[in-house]
């Protein structure tokens, strides 16, 4: 007679045999029931009936490391009791049943949701789901390379294959970004902290929880205690970084500040363990778990690009415009980054660009020897500021990169240019300060530092204010004489929002005359990354577009395709403008009687309010 208990135990075999069950990790187990609370809450009316009864899958499995997830496991003595063609029947069907808690948890959690049916270890038979949170329907979970999950996996390979879904990662992307608006609010309010150190309190607190015993000790703490404590995690693991001395003393220095700031340290009557204690907590609890699995993704660097819109000032005046993330990736996939490539970045910034680069090359890389030659020698970044270098180091260590080649000081220093030239970069990635008109710091000064910085043929990528592309100087002739432009993209004018700088691309190939060549340059025109503004999250790719869009842009300059309206190909000078706008031919054949009527209104309004002005005082009209 079948008995579903047989199928239990295979379960609890696998869970076993995977250490589910070892107390040196923090794997939950639970059975026909759950006692975290948000879990109760949605398991109270769960019941496979559907009459309103309390729900009690047959396994739970949790970590306090991805508090997001949940593994949902249901079990039938038979195969025949597998699944149903619809997955409708959760009273009689492994998989169906598990896809039905799957649907009351995914409110609160991403559940991966796990079928299994035979009684003996030849008949077992698994399937696996995942329903993302607040999606409406569940998917089958593949691997990423999309192969069927039919076993029971450890909790860290879970994880590894939901969070490639591109749904869930969205999500957590979402959610940290609010978060990141919640924990500024908090910092303005409470902790009184300068701009410059919120964004050091996140990376040295992220720092400080690599060390597993600070992060399972820190609220043993009194408040002034953890202070000191936190400081001193920090030096340690800075310490244990396989970087030089030097560099370690640099890193260090910025947050010497934060460690003796008298309001973080303080107890009081709304937060009597400390307002750190309540940072720490909030960054373990929402941060870490984030950046533990997306080691693509330049967490640090979103912190910084988010609490900068909430800054009081100019940020533009300072030259401080933050790459978005969708644009490092795409420069890795405009350069063709591979596992043999060294990557250079002139004004690191936070890293982002190193950590794209950085995520394309591991992708590639296969032995242990190629992993390693990629964070021994692959990256080099040079950051000016003393405390944005203490960010971007930071970004670094905590993906394990401790030897990453990461220097301080200006990329026009002589020692700095020897040290990077003895290390033969192919690749160069560069959002340089924008110059706000000072001729020595221009942006094609940069990005002629950074192809003389690389070999011969090299790829360098930069990203710079259309005038660079349109305006004369002087600049734009030395680099054609010593290198060739191979491509200008005319960029969404509002990717930088808050900031209004139209940009464009540059792809320039080092060290072979422009001049020369008379080869004709590729114009793009990446005007619509299909990223819509909004009034709290700022640009998002709402429709989810950016894929797509994506790879059309790669596909066509890589193939220097030329189409009506999108791209097009021409031999250029210095003295030419160097954008898309200026050669490209309109495609007619998209144009409708809608478009000639806006355009006409837009005249008409145009001309009406230059009458206007032609009519008001000597002031309105300069």
């Amino acid at each position: 007679m079948a008995n579903e208990r047989k199928t239990e135990n295979l379960v609890r075999d696998d869970l076993n045999r995977l250490d589910y069950y070892s107390p040196d990790n923090s794997n939950r187990v639970e059975e026909q029931k759950s006692e975290i609370e948000a879990a109760k809450k949605l398991l109270k009316s769960a019941s496979k009936t559907g009459k309103g009864g309390h729900g009690a899958p047959e396994f739970i499995i949790s970590n306090p490391d991805n508090p997001d997830f949940l593994v949902v496991i249901e079990c039938k003595a038979e195969n025949k009791y597998h699944s149903s063609e619809d997955l409708s029947s959760p009273v009689t069907y492994a998989v169906d049943g598990a896809l039905h808690y799957a649907k009351s948890l995914s409110k609160e959690f991403n559940v991966i949701a796990v079928g299994v049916s035979g009684e003996t270890r030849g008949s077992l038979k698994i399937s696996t789901y995942l329903h993302a949170k607040g999606a409406d329907s569940a998917q089958e979970l593949l691997t990423k390379s999309q192969a069927h999950i039919n076993k029971i996996i450890s909790w860290g390979d879970y994880i590894e294959h939901a969070t490639f879904d591109p749904k869930v990662q969205r999500l957590r992307h979402e959610e940290l970004m609010a978060f990141s608006r919640q924990l500024h609010d908090f910092m303005r309010d409470h902790a009184k902290l300068t701009e410059e150190q919120k964004p050091l309190l996140v990376s040295g607190t992220l720092i400080a929880l690599r060390n597993a015993a600070f992060s399972k000790s820190f609220d043993a703490f009194k408040p002034a205690e953890l202070q000191k404590e936190w400081f001193k995690v920090i030096e340690k693991e800075l310490e244990d970084a396989d970087i030089p001395k030097a560099k370690k003393q640099i890193m260090t220095q910025p947050y010497s500040g934060i460690a003796v700031h008298p309001e973080l340290g303080k107890p009081t009557a709304k937060f009597p363990k400390g307002v750190l204690y309540e940072l720490i907590n909030d960054l373990n609890q929402k941060v870490w778990p984030f950046i533990s699995v997306y080691h693509d993704f330049d967490v640090v660097g979103q912190f910084y690009g988010e609490f900068l819109k909430y800054t009081g000032g100019d940020k533009k005046a300072l030259g401080i415009v933050l790459t978005p993330r969708h644009i490092t990736d795409l420069f890795a996939r405009i350069a063709n980054v591979t596992k043999k490539s060294t990557v250079l970045d002139i004004c690191a910034g936070t890293a982002g660009f190193l950590v794209s680069a950085m995520h394309h090359m591991m992708r590639d890389a296969i032995t242990d020897s190629e992993k390693t030659r990629i964070k021994a020698e692959g990256l080099i970044g040079i950051e000016h500021l003393p405390n944005m270098y203490a960010l971007a180091a930071s970004n670094m260590i905590l993906r394990g990169d401790g030897k990453a080649n990461l220097h301080q000081g200006s990329c026009f220093e002589p020692g700095i240019i020897k040290m990077v030239s003895d290390m033969r970069p192919d690749i160069g990635m560069l959002n340089p300060p924008f110059s706000q008109g000072d001729d020595d710091l221009h942006e094609l000064v940069f990005i002629k530092q950074m192809l003389d910085s690389l070999e011969k043929k090299g790829t360098g990528v930069a990203i710079v204010p259309m005038s660079c592309a349109i305006s004369p100087h002087p600049m734009r002739e030395e680099l054609m004489k010593s290198h060739t432009l191979e491509a200008v993209m005319s960029m969404p004018g509002e990717l930088f929002y808050p900031v209004g700088t139209v940009t464009c691309i540059m792809v320039w190939t080092a060290h072979v005359p422009h001049t020369d060549s008379n080869k004709k340059t590729w114009f793009g025109y990446w005007k619509d990354d299909g990223f819509i503004k909004t009034k709290h999250r700022g640009r998002i790719d709402g429709g989810n577009k950016w894929e797509k869009i994506r790879d059309r842009w790669i596909d066509s300059f890589r193939n220097r395709e030329v189409h009506a309206g999108e791209s097009v190909l021409k031999a250029v000078t210095p003295k030419d403008e160097w954008c898309a706008e200026a050669y490209m031919e309109t495609d007619y054949s998209t144009l409708a009687q809608s478009d000639f009527e806006r355009e006409l209104k837009k005249y008409v309004v145009f001309k009406i309010m230059s009458g206007l002005a032609q009519d008001g005082d000597d002031e309105a009209s300069e």
